[in-house]
C-alpha cells in the first residue's frame, strides 16, 4: 500500500506518493496545472458559474441544486449535468491542464446532484427521446460524459466516488461497472473532521473494496491541530492498510501539514509500539521509511 496526498498547494513532499493536487475547486476557481502530479478537476459544482448565470443549475421538483435549498441536503451549488455550453468549458480545462506534464487527472463531482435531479426542459427531452427509465438515462448520461472527457486527459485517468457503496446509481448516476471501464483506479474520500471514532471507515472501505473492479485509493481528511485527533488518523490508515486497497491520500493545507503528521508517528513511541503489538505490517513499513526522513 502507497501513502500520498490530496492538497490545495502544489507542492510534492518526501516521503509521501502519490500527489493529488486541486486544481479546479467548488467555488469556480481555477489554477494551472500543478507538474508531474494528479490534478483532480470539480467538474460540476461550480458556484462561481452558477451566480453569473443562474441559468446552468440542476433542477428537482423541490428546487435548484443549491446549499440555500433547505429542502435538499447538498453540501455545494451544482450545475446541470447535461448542459453544453458548461461542459464544453469543462473540456476547454482539461484541455489545457492536459498540455502540462502531469500524471493524470481525477474527476469529482461529475455525478447528478442526487435521486430527484435533473428535470430541466433540456433533460426531460434528451431522456424522453432515450427511451430509457430514469435510472438507466442518468447512469448513461455520466457514462458517456466521462468517456469525452477522457479523451480530453492524458495520463491516469481516475474518478472521485461519492461514498455510497449501495445507491450511487440511483442516487448520482455513478455505475460502478460501466465506469470501471474507464478509469485506471476509483479514488473514495471518506472524510471527517476526526477520526476518534472510524469503525465506520473500515466499512466502506470493504464495501468498496468488494464491489469496486479497479484498484481502490482512499482518502482520509488530515487536517488535524492535535495529538488525540492525528494519532486518530494515523490509526484509522493502519486499520484500513490490512485490507487490498492501493493507496491511503491524507487530505493536508499544504507540505509542513503533511511533514507534522509523519513526524508525529516516527517520534511517538506508544503509536509505534501499538503498530508492532498489533502486527500492522504495511503501516509499520510506512512508518520505518518515515523514519529515514523525518
Amino acid at each position: 500500500m502507497r501513502i500520498g496526498l490530496v492538497t490545495y498547494t502544489p507542492e510534492k513532499v518526501e516521503g509521501f506518493d502519490p500527489h493529488v493536487y486541486f486544481s479546479k475547486w467548488v467555488d469556480g476557481q481555477v489554477f494551472p496545472a500543478s507538474k508531474e502530479m494528479q490534478n483532480d478537476v470539480t467538474v460540476f459544482c461550480d458556484a462561481k458559474a452558477i451566480r453569473e448565470d443562474p441559468s446552468i443549475v440542476a433542477l428537482s421538483k423541490g428546487g435548484p441544486a443549491l446549499r440555500r435549498n433547505r429542502k435538499s441536503n447538498l453540501a455545494f451549488d451544482f450545475v446541470c449535468p447535461t448542459h453544453p455550453d458548461y461542459r464544453a468549458k469543462v473540456f476547454d480545462y482539461l484541455d489545457s491542464i492536459s498540455k502540462q506534464d502531469i500524471a493524470g487527472v481525477t474527476l469529482n463531482l461529475y455525478h447528478f446532484p442526487d435521486e430527484d435531479y435533473c428535470i430541466c426542459p433540456r433533460c426531460t427531452e434528451q431522456r424522453k427521446r432515450s427511451g430509457l427509465n430514469w435510472t438507466k438515462w442518468r447512469a448513461q448520461t455520466i457514462t458517456e460524459f466521462l468517456k469525452e472527457a477522457k479523451t480530453h486527459t492524458k495520463g491516469v485517468f481516475a474518478v472521485e466516488m461519492f461514498p455510497d457503496p449501495v445507491l450511487a446509481k440511483e442516487r448520482f448516476g455513478i455505475d460502478f461497472n460501466a465506469i470501471a471501464e474507464l478509469v485506471d483506479y476509483f479514488h473514495v474520500p471518506l472524510s471527517s473532521r476526526d477520526y476518534l471514532t472510524n469503525y465506520w471507515v473500515d466499512t466502506f472501505v470493504r464495501d468498496f473494496v468488494a464491489t469496486l473492479k479497479k484498484p481502490v485509493v482512499v482518502e482520509l481528511s488530515a487536517e488535524m491541530p492535535t495529538d488525540e485527533k492525528t494519532d486518530a488518523l494515523l490509526k484509522t490508515v493502519a486499520y484500513i492498510s490490512r485490507h487490498k486497497i492501493d493507496a491511503v491520500l491524507l487530505l493536508v493545507h499544504n507540505s509542513e501539514n503533511a511533514k507534522q503528521i509523519a513526524k508525529f508517528a516516527v517520534q511517538n513511541s506508544d503509536f509505534r509500539e501499538w503498530l508492532a503489538q498489533y502486527e500492522f505490517e504495511e503501516m509499520n513499513r510506512i512508518v520505518e521509511s518515515w523514519a529515514k526522513i523525518y
